[in-house]
């Protein structure tokens, strides 16, 4: 079917000139073409047609031209900034990475070896051997000594050298003897057969010449040590008589190990090393006092008891015993304190569970002096040594403990008397309690029935005085119950809820 061009196409009748523009194919009239029709495209600028149009006088797809056509765009040259940063050094290889180890703008000169010998490219020439060898020279040997006669008559010293050296051999010995005599006259020697040590003559057996010897010379022979023996076990303590029958006084905890073993072996040592048998006539494990018995002993020294009621803070005392077996140990010291409430507590050796109002002092009292007196400079028994603080090491820190000998006496006449002792009680278990609102021993339990309950106290009761005696803890109340008399009434103070109150009890025997 042939296709007229389209009247309104500027080239529809014009034969192709070479331009790049293409004219477009004419159309046929309206009454020809087929629906839908094709839409118009826009004209083609010549810088478009110049870049993507065919070449001139090139019709098909892949035509070669070979006219000559206008320059194609060109790349332009870098800045030369970028290339400085970006481009490869001058004389580098084509490579798409450059060395790290390279010097940048520096060209790298191969290492020339320090020894041509080791050089495969150095040039032959004459030079030193490649190992040098050293020449080892001969060594020289000595010559003969030179003797007195070669010195003296083989003229080989001149006369003046000569006769330097005498005059230096001359000065050497007339120094070195002024030195030995000046040394002989001032040093003495150091042994000597006539020197005699003197002593002063005292006159024979002297007065005491202290106090506290005074004191030892009248009371050590009345001062005794207590040894126990068991199977397996020993025990070590002291004690004092107390009257010329061959009572003795010591603490219970000394004794408990025979007490409780019948085939315990209990044994009493006195002053002049006579060592005796020993009986117990009774013991008190609530005051840890007990009273044993020797007989067959003429004439025992019996101490003097004093009055521990009378004692002042920084009184001169001085302590007896055996401490660790060592028996006639004296050591002195002061009054440190009174009424200091000491808790003694059972063990695997004593069975002793007291609270003594002890005297404290810092007269040195071990492991032994329990049972022996604490004895005041009027040479009386005012306590008995019974316990002490030990430091780390085990050492005396100078914290000692005695049972006053005011609260040891009517114990000591009751176990003579009855071989036992009855306590006053109120029936009441406490612990101590301290904060900001009361200080005292706190109520645990009351016993039904008890003086206790019969003057109103209650559990959780505070006591804060008994006996006209303040109460800071439960061991200062256990302490002030035993000092009171059976069956006296004592007044006492309790705190309830905020409030303090007063009453009166009456302690019973236990």
């Amino acid at each position: 079917m042939n296709v007229a061009p389209d009247a309104d196409s500027p080239d529809a009748d014009s034969p192709d000139t070479g331009d790049a523009q293409y004219a477009r194919p004419a159309e046929p009239p309206e009454s020809q073409q087929l629906t839908p029709s094709r839409p118009r495209h826009a004209p083609v600028s010549p810088s478009t047609a110049q870049v993507f149009g065919r070449p001139s006088g090139v019709r098909g797809s892949f035509a070669t031209s070979t006219d000559n056509r206008s320059p194609e765009p060109q790349v332009a040259a870098p800045d030369p900034v970028l290339a400085e940063a970006f481009g490869r050094p001058a004389g580098s290889a084509e490579t798409l990475q450059r060395d790290p180890l390279a010097t940048y703008g520096q060209t790298e000169q191969p290492r020339t070896p320090d020894d041509p010998w080791r050089d495969p490219e150095s040039p032959a020439r004459l030079d030193a051997p490649a190992l040098a060898t050293a020449s080892v020279e001969t060594p020289t040997e000595a010559g003969p000594k030179l003797g007195v006669r070669d010195i003296l008559l083989g003229k080989r010293l001149s006369w003046v050298a000569l006769a330097t050296l005498t005059v230096i051999a001359l000065l050497i010995g007339l120094v070195g003897g002024l030195m030995g005599r000046y040394t002989a006259e001032v040093a003495a020697p150091l042994t000597s057969d006539t020197v005699e040590l003197s002593t002063e003559d005292t006159g024979g057996d002297a007065g005491p010449r202290s106090s506290v010897a005074e004191v030892a010379r009248a009371v050590e022979k009345s001062v005794v040590a207590i040894d126990v023996r068991a199977a397996g076990a020993y025990a070590t303590g002291s004690g004092f008589v107390i009257d010329k029958a061959g009572y003795i006084l010591t603490n219970n905890h000394v004794i408990s190990m025979a007490a409780n073993d019948k085939s315990a072996k209990l044994e009493v040592v006195f002053f002049d090393r006579q060592r005796v048998p020993a009986r117990i006539v009774g013991r008190d494990p609530k005051t840890d006092l007990a009273v044993l018995k020797v007989d067959n002993v003429e004439n025992p020294t019996v101490s003097v008891l004093g009055s521990s009621g009378d004692l002042q803070i920084g009184e001169e005392v001085v302590a007896f015993g055996s401490p660790l077996g060592l028996n006639r140990t004296v050591t002195s010291g002061i009054v440190s304190a009174t009424d200091r409430a000491v808790a003694l507590t059972p063990d695997a050796e004593s069975d002793t569970d007291a609270v003594i109002d002890a005297i404290q002092t810092d007269a040195a009292i071990n492991p032994g002096n329990s049972g022996g007196p604490l004895v005041n400079a009027e040479a009386q028994v005012v306590g008995i040594n019974t316990a002490g603080r030990l430091g780390a090491g085990g050492g005396n820190i100078g914290l000692g403990f005695a049972i006053p000998i005011d609260e040891a006496k009517p114990i000591a006449e009751a176990l003579i008397r009855d071989g036992r002792v009855n306590h006053p009680q109120i029936g009441v278990n406490a612990s101590s309690v301290r904060n900001e609102r009361v200080l005292g021993a706190q109520v645990r339990n009351v016993v039904a029935g008890s003086p206790a309950e019969r003057a109103g106290v209650r559990e959780n009761d505070v006591i804060t005085s008994f006996n006209n005696r303040p109460i800071e803890s439960a061991d200062e109340l256990n302490v002030a119950i035993r000092t009171a008399n059976i069956g006296e009434s004592v007044p006492f103070q309790y705190w309830r809820a905020g409030r303090t109150f007063s009453g009166t009890i009456t302690p019973a025997s236990d």
